[in-house]
């Protein structure tokens, strides 16, 4: 099975961060602007958080709060679930499953080098998938005109 590193190369490494004193409408414009549902809570050159689409639904919209006066570091996730680019994607898509997380930041020893998401993984199985299924359909179609 492919790794992280493989995912980052086909994707990039491009990432996204906002300060924790950042308003949450500001990191949610940025996420529009961007095309990302989670940005990364960097402050003095380190990771503090994660703040995705989903913490602004359940922590400032169904709550009724503004999110020009809510700060970033008010609803961000913290401390942040991390991945390394020698981790399967099977295994990566295990721990997102069983802590209920979309986006995962990589780590090289304690140097961040990309974020993944859900939706990076499940790309990436799915061309896998497909592969797999042409290199079947050869061998099956190789295998009847032999006989």
């Amino acid at each position: 099975m492919k790794t992280i590193e493989y995912i980052l190369k086909v994707k990039g490494y491009n990432m996204w961060s906002i300060p924790p004193s950042a308003s949450v409408y500001d990191a949610i414009k940025m996420m529009a602007d961007n095309e990302v549902g989670a940005l990364l809570v960097i402050e003095a050159g380190k990771l503090v958080g994660i703040i995705s689409e989903r913490d602004y639904t359940r922590k400032v919209i169904l709550k009724g709060r503004s999110s020009k006066d809510t700060l970033v570091r008010e609803i961000m996730t913290s401390p942040v679930l991390y991945t390394t680019p020698n981790q399967t994607i099977e295994n990566c898509m295990a721990l997102m499953t069983a802590k209920h997380v979309r986006h995962l930041p990589v780590f090289v020893n304690d140097r961040l080098i990309g974020i993944v998401s859900i939706g990076d993984l499940v790309k990436a199985i799915i061309s896998e998938q497909k592969i797999l299924i042409q290199k079947l359909e050869n061998y099956i179609l190789e295998q009847s005109s032999i006989t």
